[in-house]
């Protein structure tokens, strides 16, 4: 499954959830904001990508743990060795190359519905996971799993999987598949870059 469809379905991930409240709460108000913007903006949003990736960058990026998903999807001794400056440009590049893919999956909302299910914590207190169902009109529902780190007293979505299948992984075997092919980081930041425009 590409990665854009993997990430069909992000917009009802925004979220600003604090120790203090319920992670499954925040969500479904922070979805409920996202899907009025959605709204708001439907006539434009196919039009014109600026619109989406306002509405990204303004509430779904900043809920994410950035640096720590771009650490994910570089195999560990790849990262070792690049320096301070590859890094930052790598996750600049690697948050470009989200807000694009997003930016098609916010274009193809058609109202659909989302059901939460209860909060799943695992012996690390530090990190939960929710469940949800996305609920369409014309197709079968679409189960999606949220995973959560507390950084400080802000959770943060460090992953997030469509039907069984974790974005991290797929965006982890694609840049293996391509630092390969040869270059290294640099390469692929490269590479990243153009494809970001």
């Amino acid at each position: 499954m590409k990665i854009r469809s993997l990430c069909l379905f992000l917009l009802f991930i925004c979220c600003n959830v604090f120790a203090a409240g319920s992670p499954t709460v925040m969500l479904q108000n922070t979805t409920n904001e996202v899907v009025a913007a959605l709204n708001a903006n439907q006539a434009t949003l196919k039009s014109n990508p600026k619109v989406a990736y306002r509405i990204i960058n303004t509430s779904i990026v900043p809920h994410f743990d950035l640096e720590g998903m771009a650490r994910s999807v570089i195999p560990r001794d790849v990262w070792a060795q690049t320096s301070p400056s590859q890094r930052a440009q790598f996750t600049q590049q690697f948050t470009n190359l989200l807000v694009r893919t997003y930016a098609s999956a916010l274009a193809s909302y058609r109202n659909e519905s989302i059901k939460y299910l209860p909060v799943r914590a695992g012996a690390n207190s530090q990190r939960v996971q929710v469940n949800s169902e996305i609920v369409r009109q014309n197709g079968p529902s679409i189960n999606v799993s949220y995973r959560l780190i507390q950084l400080g007293q802000q959770w943060k979505i460090y992953d997030f999987s469509v039907d069984g299948i974790s974005m991290l992984q797929s965006y982890r075997s694609q840049f293996s598949a391509q630092l390969s092919q040869g270059g290294g980081i640099s390469s692929l930041i490269q590479k990243l870059s153009q494809h970001n425009g």
